[in-house]
């Protein structure tokens, strides 16, 4: 299984921005995890943080060109501000999962809403850090078509 794990804006803080919110592990713990539990199961996993919108959509652009089984994205900001990372997910027809780092429906009022919810296949929030990897851990129990 190819899986291609998305980051939206300051997630590259991870570790250092509102610990109390997100915890203390970096970004690239994360990612070393991610990696060695898809290893681990015979999966691949790229791994990638941006803060630009337009680098995201084109991440997922190429995950239909690369026919890529699977999309892990932490939108971060962009889940309630965009429809051009809706309309990109949209047009993948892979397995796609929205992740929160927190739980955004305990936060501020304008965090409730996600542009992104209603084109993935599976929502997961509020599991801290560790949320990434029981997602990669729970792949192979999911019903997902791999290319």
């Amino acid at each position: 299984m190819n899986i291609y794990v998305i980051n939206g804006p300051n997630i590259n803080l991870l570790g250092t921005r509102e610990p109390e919110i997100y915890g203390r592990d970096t970004l690239e713990s994360i990612a070393t995890t991610c990696i060695e539990k898809a290893s681990k199961a015979g999966h691949k996993v790229d791994f990638m943080q941006s803060n630009y919108e337009g680098e995201i959509v084109e991440w997922i652009q190429d995950a239909i060109i690369q026919k890529v089984d699977v999309i892990i994205i932490n939108a971060a900001a962009y889940t309630h501000t965009s429809i051009a990372i809706h309309d990109a997910l949209k047009s993948y027809s892979g397995y796609k999962v929205e992740l929160h780092i927190s739980n955004p429906h305990l936060r501020e009022t304008f965090r409730h809403i996600s542009f992104i919810s209603s084109a993935v296949n599976a929502v997961v929030a509020g599991l801290g850090p560790d949320g990434y990897g029981h997602v990669i851990d729970l792949l192979p129990d999911l019903p997902i078509k791999v290319n």
